[in-house]
């Protein structure tokens, strides 16, 4: 009878509700419900609902840790070691902040949890787990694939992160991290009839390139180390160049204003001077209309490049993707005189009368112009393109 109790009274506890701490018990969310009760229990340690959802919470919890941890040694993986000490520090901080709030006292009983050291499980758990790792990325790099390099690296750090004794691991680090990279090289081909100036080229491969670097990818426009080796390029052919001829056109406009020139006064049918109801004389404005002749010089040059980018693979070599590739700019420059009465014109005409005539820019000088939209064109298809990339 004295065993029994006891669980009527957690029964009832439970049953009678408690909160967030409470669903969480009935969800099976036992850490969720043990944190909630924790802080409960620091405003109030004499809440008897909160100390039942906290044994409770804590002996189920822990006895599915321990059983999970029992079925991992049976099984016998090297791999299991490292959820084995993931699941011993849980249950180590689990007890760290249980401890916070304990002992407690309900109804007159002491409730409290028998310590556990958790530690040489937990030290033994990660040398075990670090050994498996260092050994496993031993092994991926012997494979000369890429992915592999790249999980070697990951496992070297986490060995590293677990134990930082292993003879050589900061070159293995290092080594695994370079052979895992993808490198990609960027360059203009000119296939046109134009030769392009040196910074027409240097203008275009100025694309930001650390914004489009990753992890494991890495893009260079310069090849500083002529035994790098790289698995991919992307090429900017520029395969048309179209420069239009100068273009002068002229453009005449007559401008007419209406703008007011004096008064007459308002006369009635006997042609007496007409009065308001103040006695004040009525005057009607007097127009005229002014008038100037725009001549207009409109200059006008275009320049079109058109291409592709492709992304090619080096192993094995292939083209992953090609895309058109075009930019534009123009020229233009608008000069006028003015014959007439310039106060006819708007301000936007009369602006344009104080313009002159300039030197049309060569044809190389709009090619250089129209690398920034060029640019903006390669940037973008990059961009779209980085996931044939990795």
């Amino acid at each position: 009878m004295k065993r029994i109790a006891p669980v009527v009274f957690i029964l009832t506890i439970l049953l009678s509700g408690c909160g967030s701490s409470k669903k969480h018990l009935e969800k099976g969310n036992y850490d969720a419900a043990i944190d909630k009760a924790v802080k409960q229990l620091r405003k109030d340690p004499k809440d008897s609902k909160q100390i039942a959802i906290l044994e409770r919470s804590y002996k189920i919890v822990n006895e599915q840790d321990n059983e999970r941890i029992r079925f991992l040694k049976m099984e016998g993986k090297p791999s299991n070691w490292d959820e084995i000490y993931l699941l011993n520090k849980r249950m180590n901080d689990r007890q760290t902040l249980v401890r916070t709030v304990t002992p407690l006292n309900a109804s007159g009983r002491t409730v409290d949890f028998p310590y556990v050291d958790y530690m040489p499980e937990m030290i033994a758990a990660k040398r075990k787990s670090a050994d498996f790792y260092y050994a496993n990325a031993n092994e991926l790099m012997k494979t000369g694939i890429k992915e592999s390099y790249r999980q070697a690296f990951n496992e070297y750090v986490r060995a590293k992160q677990y134990v930082d004794d292993y003879e050589g691991i900061d070159n293995k680090i290092q080594e695994s991290k370079y052979l895992g990279m993808s490198r990609v090289f960027v360059s203009v081909q000119n296939k046109s009839f134009i030769k392009f100036p040196q910074e027409f080229e240097e203008e275009l491969l100025a694309l930001d390139l650390p914004r489009l670097n990753s992890e494991w990818v890495e893009y260079h426009t310069q090849n500083l180390n002529p035994d790098t080796q790289y698995d991919y390029f992307v090429n900017v052919n520029v395969r048309n160049v179209v420069v239009s001829p100068d273009q002068t056109m002229q453009r005449d406009t007559v401008v007419k204003k209406e703008v007011e020139d004096g008064f007459n006064y308002q006369l009635d049918k006997k042609g007496n001077v007409m009065k308001d109801s103040l006695g004040n004389d009525i005057k009607t404005p007097k127009y005229k209309t002014l008038q100037c002749a725009l001549i207009e010089t409109i200059q006008y040059k275009a320049c079109r490049i058109d291409g592709d980018i492709e992304v090619i693979q080096v192993n094995p070599n292939k083209v992953l993707k090609k895309d058109p590739l075009g930019a534009q700019s123009n020229f233009e420059n608008i000069s006028a005189r003015a014959l007439g009465d310039i106060q006819a014109l708007s301000p936007a005409q009369l602006e344009r009368t104080k313009s002159q005539a300039v030197p049309f820019p060569s044809d190389i000088e709009m090619v250089i112009r129209c690398s920034g939209a060029l640019k903006q064109a390669i940037r973008d298809a990059m961009q779209n393109n980085r996931r044939y990339i990795n």
